[in-house]
């Protein structure tokens, strides 16, 4: 699974639209990136920018719009109404998924690093990228702006992290920027069956972080209360990393709850839901829907929708079409204006619009797998074999969760749906990747062999391709055999009507391990690196051997159950 950030600098200029345009054509240039949204504001005179994709992408893609908005940006002459000290006045990094803060952090600090050392400019890192506790609060780097840089920068507590330490000609123009590691911060609004900002607003307070100023008696109009240093007591609301406020939106004649959920990993989307619905019922109000502003990650809504299934007591162990469908429902994210996934989760937004060769029907697949064209080969079909077997073992889970009768063993089932759901995405996701690696093997026999230096580059890219091309059908060995613990558990303990699919999947799942070692020994003649070779010819040789076993195993316990049925 590859691994995602998002990158969203700030920079100070709002107005110029020819000027921003050259700082997000940088950004458009570098392949694995993707830029989601450009925000200017006039008054403000700064631009937020998202982009999003693989971290060393992202990395290229931020410090080449840094550069540039060093080039057409002179802060001595910018103005503006939002706090900045520097043309690239910030730069967070934000995991988006499969990988984590303390990666993020990582990234960061090598772009900020690179920044300072490359282009001279004077870095401050905060937030969870921050090398000290003071510097993870922005306001405290920004603090002074870029009208107090010249005695920040001589002041030997503020050095900054990398950089220059001085209020030099080139740091006059650029100023300072600060760099970031953050976490996904979501938009994210409630519904409400009523029109009073006050209703609204009680609600928020209910359930925000800070939650609301404790008052002496009536709690609307009694004295506050303050502690020993004259500050306002405060109750906490119910819900951590989490801003609120209640407003009225004219557009839909409905009052709402708005929320910053700041950490998603402490506070998710549907907690914060459901939050807001019981505090709103409390004080006799309905939540009739939501509203999501901005962009989501994929496994926010996909958690969305097991947690809402679990609620029904029904099994997680479905497609993650069908998981954000239930999320869309459950949540009434549909409820002001559609709400079409493709649109608003990051990871469909990054989607290639090349076919795949798991989009195409079943038709289709059979058309190009007989066709004169050498890919996709057995490997694929092998994986697809995998996929087959699994979703059976998966389908017999799923009816167990919901036989009847069986109502206290619906989780049971649903944890086993859900397992073999994941060998299934890997399954799939190995169909298209080993046909990839047979490209990547011809792509490399078409590099220029002329020159010593072409021939020896070009025999090294044969020999990485061919390994790659090994490894890919002993994943799909690796995982087919694996996933056949899910056929074995349905065909001992799933529902005795569907043991015999339990059985066709263990079959299928035998097929694909016996496929993908065909393409594993065959792929072996073209490696040099006969060690690694034998290696895993070896190892496959142990997998087959006990997916064999294991496959004699379950179709004796299926011809048993059918026996006694």
């Amino acid at each position: 699974m590859r691994q995602l950030i998002e990158c969203v600098p700030n920079f100070s200029e709002g107005r110029d639209m020819a000027v921003i345009k050259q700082i997000t054509d940088e950004i458009e240039k570098v392949e694995g990136v993707k830029l989601l949204d450009v925000d200017p504001g006039a008054a403000t005179n700064r631009t937020v920018v998202t982009m999003v994709g693989t971290p060393d992408e992202v990395l290229e893609a931020a410090f080449a719009a840094v550069r540039k908005a060093a080039e057409v940006i002179d802060m001595r002459t910018q103005k503006g109404e939002h706090p900045r000290f520097g043309a690239t006045d910030v730069c967070p990094l934000v995991p988006v998924s499969n990988i984590t803060m303390e990666e993020t952090v990582v990234y960061a600090r090598k772009l900020a690093e690179r920044i300072g050392k490359e282009l001279e400019i004077p870095i401050y890192c905060y937030e969870n990228a921050a090398f000290n506790e003071e510097r993870k609060n922005l306001a405290n780097c920004r603090s002074g702006e870029y009208e107090g840089l010249k005695e920040k920068l001589s002041d030997p507590h503020w050095k900054p992290d990398f950089g220059p330490a001085e209020f030099n000609e080139k740091v006059a123009g650029t100023g300072v920027t600060a760099v970031g590691a953050r976490d996904f911060l979501v938009a994210f609004n409630v519904n409400l069956n009523t029109t009073s900002t006050r209703r609204a607003n009680a609600i928020a307070f209910d359930v925000r972080e800070r939650g609301r100023t404790k008052r002496e008696g009536n709690p609307l109009t009694g004295k506050i209360v303050k502690d020993a240093s004259g500050k306002p007591v405060m109750i906490p609301g119910s819900l951590k990393s989490v801003k609120a406020i209640g407003w009225f939106i004219d557009e839909y004649d409905v009052a709402q709850i708005s929320m910053n959920l700041t950490n998603i990993s402490i506070t998710p989307v549907h907690i914060a839901y459901d939050e807001v619905w019981k505090k709103a019922e409390a004080r006799g109000i309905r939540v009739t829907g939501s509203e999501l502003v901005g962009l989501i990650p994929l496994e926010a809504m996909l958690e969305a929708g097991r947690y809402f299934l679990r609620k029904q007591k029904r099994s997680v162990g479905v497609d993650n079409d069908e998981l954000v469908r239930i999320a869309i429902k459950s949540m009434g994210l549909d409820d002001l204006k559609p709400f079409n996934p493709k649109e608003r989760i990051i990871e469909y937004l990054l989607e290639s619009n090349d076919k795949m060769l798991v989009d195409m029907s079943l038709t289709e697949f059979a058309n190009e797998t007989a066709s004169e064209s050498a890919a996709p080969g057995g490997g694929s079909i092998s994986a697809y074999a995998g996929v087959l077997g699994v979703s059976l073992g998966t389908m017999v889970a799923n009816l167990s969760s919901h036989k009847r009768g069986w109502d206290e063993r619906w989780e049971e089932f649903s944890d086993w749906a859900a397992k073999g759901q994941e060998y299934k995405d890997e399954l799939l996701r190995l169909v298209d990747e080993d046909t990839n690696a047979f490209n990547k093997i011809m792509d490399a026999f078409g590099l220029p062999k002329k020159t010593d230096d072409e021939k020896q580059l070009r025999k090294e890219a044969i020999e990485n391709a061919s390994k790659y091309a090994m490894e890919i059908p002993f994943k799909v060995m690796e995982t087919s055999f694996n996933s056949m613990e899910v056929m074995k558990v349905m065909a001992e303990t799933g529902n005795p009507n569907s043991v015999s699919d339990a059985g066709v999947g263990a079959l299928c799942a035998l097929t694909a391990v016996e496929g993908a070692y065909l393409n594993v020994k065959i792929n072996a003649s073209g490696i040099d690196d006969k060690e690694f070779t034998a290696d895993l010819i070896k190892r496959g040789q142990e997998i087959e051997l006990k997916a064999k076993e294991l496959r004699d195993t379950i179709i004796d316990i299926v011809n048993i159950k059918i026996s006694e049925l």
